[in-house]
């Protein structure tokens, strides 16, 4: 199951760079995981600092 980013999100773009499938993107309010994309490798919630994503 993807990753999604929760409301928690601080738009820091840590996690972005970090996606190895480039999943990540800036959405209008906060970073947003395309779930096509998504490997469910867990990186991404790994180095976000304010813990807003989790495995949906």
């Amino acid at each position: 199951m993807a990753y999604v980013i929760g409301e928690k999100c601080v738009s820091c773009g840590t996690c972005a760079p970090q996606c190895p499938v480039a999943a990540i993107s800036e959405g209008d309010t906060q970073y947003v995981i395309d779930p096509d994309i998504c490997i469910s490798c867990g990186t991404c919630a790994s180095v976000c600092p304010v813990d807003a994503i989790d495995n949906g």
